[in-house]
C-alpha cells in the first residue's frame, strides 16, 4: 500500500505496540491518528511527544460509544481511514474460578467489545470506497491456552474468532483482516495487570497458585530480551503489502511457541469448511493484475 496521502487509525497508542506502531507510520509519511484515553491528564506526556512527532491525538475509551461516536467523527471529518489498528487492550491474569462474572465481563468489554465499537464505526467508510485494512492485536494465547490466563486467553480467542469472520465478510468488499499475534514483549500492559477479584475463592487455591510462576517467569525474560517496536515493524510490513496478499494471521516472532505451525495446520481445514459450504466468494481473493 502506497504512503502517499494514505492515513492510519491506531487506538491505545499512548504506549507499547500502539505508540510503537503510530510512530513507525509517522515517520514513513503516513497521516497518523492515535486514540488515547485521557489524553490531557493522565497520558499527557505520552500525547505531547506523539504530537511532536505531527501525529493527532484523538480522546478515546474505547469502552464507551459515545467516545467512539465523538473520536470517530473527528477522525472521519479529516478524510477517510486507509487502515484500522485495534490495539488497546488490557490483560487479566489469575485463577479463572477467582474471577467473579463481573470482573470478567469487563476483560471483554476491552479486548473484544471495544474493537467491534470502533470497527463499527469506520468500517462503513472503508465499505463505501470499497477497500481498506483492519489490523487486529492478538496475542499467541488467541491460538494458545496457559494456566492462570484464563480470562484474557479467552478474550484473545474471541478477538481471533471476531477478526476472522470478518476478514470472509469484508473480502467482497476489498477490505483486508489481518490478526497480529505477538508473543512476550515489554509493554504497559503487562505492568498494569487486573487480579482475580474473589479473594476467598482464592484462597481455595493455595497450592496451585504458586505454580504460576512457571508461567510468568519465562514470559518475564522473554520480554526482557525483545524490541517492541518489532511488532509495529509487522504491523508497517502488512500495510505496505498489496491489498489480497496479506496473511490473516503473523505471529511475532514468527516461530513463537508453535503458533506458525498452528495457523498452518488449520489454514486449510478452514478453507475445506468454506468451500465444502459453498462459501467460496467469501474467501479473500488477490486483486487482478
Amino acid at each position: 500500500m502506497s504512503n502517499q496521502q494514505q492515513t492510519i487509525v491506531v487506538t491505545g497508542a499512548s504506549s507499547g505496540f500502539g505508540r510503537n506502531t503510530a510512530e513507525r507510520f509517522a515517520a514513513a509519511g503516513w497521516r497518523v491518528f492515535a486514540t488515547i484515553r485521557d489524553p490531557r491528564g493522565k497520558h499527557a506526556k505520552a500525547t505531547a511527544k506523539l504530537e511532536q512527532q505531527g501525529i493527532r491525538v484523538v480522546d478515546l475509551e474505547i469502552t464507551d460509544q459515545p467516545s467512539v461516536d465523538r473520536a470517530a467523527a473527528e477522525i472521519l471529518a479529516a478524510g477517510p481511514v486507509d487502515v484500522l489498528v485495534n490495539n488497546a487492550g488490557a490483560s487479566f491474569f489469575g485463577v479463572l474460578e477467582a474471577f467473579t462474572p463481573e470482573t470478567a465481563a469487563r476483560q471483554f468489554d476491552v479486548n473484544v467489545f471495544g474493537p467491534l465499537r470502533v470497527n463499527r464505526a469506520f468500517l462503513p467508510g472503508m465499505r463505501e470506497r470499497r477497500r481498506g485494512l483492519v489490523v487486529y492485536l492478538s496475542s499467541v494465547v488467541g491460538r494458545l491456552v496457559i494456566p492462570f490466563g484464563g480470562v484474557y486467553t479467552a478474550s484473545k480467542w474471541a478477538l481471533e474468532a471476531f477478526a476472522e469472520t470478518a476478514s470472509y465478510e469484508l473480502a467482497p468488499f476489498g477490505i483486508d483482516v489481518a490478526i497480529v499475534q505477538p508473543g512476550a514483549f515489554g509493554t504497559n500492559i503487562a505492568n498494569s495487570r487486573t487480579d482475580a477479584d474473589d479473594t476467598a475463592r482464592l484462597s481455595g487455591y493455595a497450592d496451585v497458585t504458586p505454580l504460576s510462576a512457571n508461567v510468568f517467569g519465562p514470559l518475564s525474560t522473554a520480554a526482557a530480551a525483545r524490541d517492541s517496536r518489532e511488532v509495529a515493524e509487522a504491523i508497517f510490513a502488512l500495510a505496505e503489502l498489496p491489498a489480497g496478499t496479506r496473511p490473516l494471521r503473523m505471529p511475532v516472532p514468527a516461530d513463537e511457541y508453535g503458533v506458525d505451525a498452528i495457523n498452518a495446520a488449520v489454514a486449510p481445514i478452514q478453507r475445506e469448511l468454506m468451500v465444502n459450504w459453498g462459501l467460496s466468494e467469501l474467501l479473500p481473493k488477490a486483486p487482478v493484475t
